[in-house]
């Protein structure tokens, strides 16, 4: 399968000039059309024959919407995407006063097993290609009824964007060109669970995307009860690894931390947290465990919560708590999966 989605301007040009032997003006025609997430038949300025050639030669313009749900809570939305192949990803739209942030997905399942997080209950399936992956942006868009209806990206749906490496990095580029979506790359924030050389490698493309790393807890020990990739990468190569980004960014680090009951969230781990945090340019994100039924981690309480973010806030640390969205529809940070296909099978 052809993925149009997955050429940038440049590309495309070069690619239906030379097959079909048409004029560059419409190869950007088509283009434009592709970012509007339109079919071949929607394309009225572009002749009926080369259509009708385009969709004869197992092209595709991207992945579809065949399901959303909306939180009765706070409005969020969860999209469900269907794969030109028939897999199926999640995705979730939160809006905020300053915007509207997507949530996309890097990969169809996940292969970093860690134990509080739905994506990865059925492994890794495959990669998305860069072109699904923007197609998911234009997708919602097309919903908002324009190409700035998604103001904010984060890289924090199924899959570990860094185990994808190349195909997220040209998703970046495509998805923050001026000839693209020209979302910002500063409002673009990627997540991984600390594969430290592919963020080293990250750091010296030039990029200015936002880094969150999802630590979950400041000991090795404890973290590798929850996180298979900590038996590979300690915590404290994770922070040098953070520090470099930064050196190389000026880009502030976030590191998320899910509070998981008796696991994670007493004083003494507030105190490592901060003793590795404390000195450099970071942020730590605290999220509440969000429900996952086939795991059996559960989430601090909210006064609990709140004690640990007073814990680090007396240490110095610059922390939140995260409000939690879309939890009523398994939207919500670590609730994303395939499984929602198998219960609601489409023909």
């Amino acid at each position: 399968m052809n993925i149009l989605t997955d050429y940038d301007k440049t590309q495309l040009r070069q690619y239906i000039t030379e097959k079909y032997r048409v004029k560059p003006f419409v190869a950007d025609q088509i283009f434009g059309w592709v970012l509007k997430g339109a079919d071949f038949h929607e394309m009225t300025n572009v002749s009926l024959a080369l259509r009708e050639k385009l969709s004869a030669d197992n092209l595709t313009t991207g992945i579809s919407i065949i399901d959303t749900r909306t939180s009765a809570v706070d409005g969020t939305q969860k999209f469900l995407y269907r794969l030109w192949d028939g897999n199926v990803i999640e995705g979730v739209l939160m809006k905020y006063k300053y915007g509207n942030t997507l949530c996309v997905s890097t990969q169809v399942g996940c292969r970093m097993g860690c134990r509080f997080c739905a994506s990865t209950l059925d492994g890794l399936i495959r990669n998305l290609s860069s072109g699904e992956i923007l197609g998911q942006v234009i997708a919602v868009n097309s919903l908002g009824g324009g190409e700035r209806y998604v103001t904010n990206i984060v890289l924090m749906g199924s899959g570990e964007p860094l185990d994808n490496f190349d195909n997220v990095v040209k998703f970046i580029k495509d998805v923050s060109s001026p000839e693209g979506l020209n979302i910002s790359q500063r409002n673009i924030s990627l997540s991984t669970c600390g594969l430290v050389p592919e963020m080293d490698k990250l750091s010296q493309l030039g990029l200015s995307v936002n880094l969150t790393i999802s630590l979950h807890n400041a000991s090795d020990e404890k973290r590798r009860l929850i996180m298979p990739v900590a038996n590979k990468y300690s915590v404290s190569e994770i922070a040098e690894s953070a520090r470099k980004y930064f050196e190389k960014t000026h880009r502030r680090v976030i590191f998320e931390y899910t509070l998981i009951d008796g696991n994670n969230d007493s004083y003494g781990d507030a105190l490592r947290l901060a003793s590795v945090v404390r000195n450099m340019s970071a942020h730590v994100n605290l999220i509440r465990l969000n429900p996952v039924k086939e795991r059996h981690l559960r989430a601090t309480s909210d006064a609990n919560a709140k004690k640990f973010l007073s814990y680090l806030e007396k240490a110095g640390v610059s922390a939140t708590l995260r409000r939690q969205m879309g939890v009523d529809i398994d939207g919500a940070c670590g609730q994303l999966r395939r499984k929602f296909m198998e219960e609601n099978a489409v023909e």
